[in-house]
């Protein structure tokens, strides 16, 4: 039986996953869980599950609490839903102890990509993507070799605001950021996707993961996100993943790789699917994209001082101390500024301090000016 640690067990990744355990009881069992303030529910998944109280624990961000979570000697799988730059500590101990992490905290690899990848490589763990981007991409490399891919694409809702222009998104709200047409996410990924500053963190998380290079990622906006991503191949043959939403699917392949589970979470109806669109993102009204492209290009720590930035921008925007307009112009202001390497994890953790001191500055400009 395969022993499972759900770290970010409360929030919406982490209740999915507990869904599929739930259906799989003679296959994972839950030895670890840890969530951030939800006390109660966090002891009532424990009691659910059978989980000792001293390995259910509330973490709030406690890098210590996390990584001893992380590093329980009976889980095999761990599973990395922690929100934000806090995920770094269970990325890092779970590839440490060789252990498979199936990874939905996108910040800590791409904060820490050069740093993780090397303890992955010593440590002898993997990595399986529980993104729906990712874990489509994961699953279309099968059909062919590292050397015979063309491109990586991802695909991209478009969000609450697809198609209006940049005037017209200086006034938009809390509430309108927060109506996610697609999905149902916490409120600061859901901020990410409006502001396609999620789907920049994704492409450096592609390139860390797959070991794509930049000039070979693209991004299509496919607003049924039905198509969660594709791999075009030398010969022009493209492969794409396609399910209806429900990340139940990328979760339990991310638990029992490569193996699928009986499940058709997002099975398609074909009769009534209609029709399939993309379109390209609109950099002028988006310009998160580009900058994350030009951190991921730039290496070093500027992919950990976007993440920092974009972090201390958002969580301005929902205190609504800036406007939604302003979390592109707090980030491009931080990582105009030049990072240099980072070799170890102190220097990741220099890095996001900096950058996070940097954007408040920029926060309370912009928040005094406004």
């Amino acid at each position: 039986m395969t022993g499972v640690a759900i770290l970010g067990s409360t929030g919406s990744i982490g209740t999915q996953a507990l869904d599929v355990v739930r259906r799989h009881p003679g296959d994972y069992r839950v030895v670890a869980l840890a969530a951030g303030r939800n006390a109660g529910l966090l002891a009532a998944q424990a009691e659910e599950f059978g989980v000792d109280p001293r390995w259910a624990r509330l973490a709030a961000d406690d890098p210590a609490v996390l990584a001893e979570l992380a590093a329980h000697p009976e889980a095999d799988v761990v599973l990395n839903a922690v929100v934000g730059f806090a995920g770094l500590p269970v990325t890092v101990t779970a590839l440490e102890q060789g252990k498979r992490l199936a990874l939905a905290n996108k910040e800590s690899l791409i904060a820490g990509g050069p740093v993780v990848n090397a303890v992955r490589r010593r440590g002898g763990g993997e990595i399986v993507p529980v993104d729906s981007e990712h874990s489509a991409v994961y699953q279309c490399l099968r059909a062919g070799t590292a050397a015979e891919v063309h491109r990586v694409l991802l695909t991209a809702s478009g969000g609450p605001f697809r198609g209006r222009t940049r005037a017209e998104l200086a006034t938009v709200r809390v509430e309108d950021a927060l109506a996610h047409p697609t999905w149902t996410m916490g409120a600061k990924i859901t901020i990410d996707s409006s502001t396609l500053v999620n789907k920049g963190l994704e492409v450096i998380e592609a390139h860390e993961l797959f070991g794509v290079d930049y000039d070979r990622i693209e991004v299509v906006v496919h607003p049924q996100s039905v198509v969660h991503s594709m791999v075009e191949f030398v010969d022009g043959a493209t492969v794409a993943q396609l399910s209806m939403p429900d990340m139940r699917l990328p979760i339990g392949l991310a638990l029992g790789a490569p193996a699928r589970l009986p499940e058709a979470y997002g099975a398609i109806d074909w009769t009534t699917l209609g029709s399939l669109t993309f379109e390209p993102p609109d950099l002028d009204a988006f310009p998160g994209l580009g900058l994350a492209f030009t951190a991921g290009r730039a290496g070093g720590g500027a992919p950990a001082a976007l993440s920092a930035a974009n972090e201390v921008a958002v969580a301005a925007f929902l205190d609504r101390r800036i406007p939604w307009l302003a979390i592109a112009d707090v980030v491009a202001e931080v990582i105009a500024d030049g990072i240099g390497n980072v070799h170890t994890i102190d220097d990741v953790l220099t890095v996001d301090r900096e950058a996070r001191a940097h954007a408040r500055s920029v926060v309370d400009r912009i928040a005094e000016a406004a």
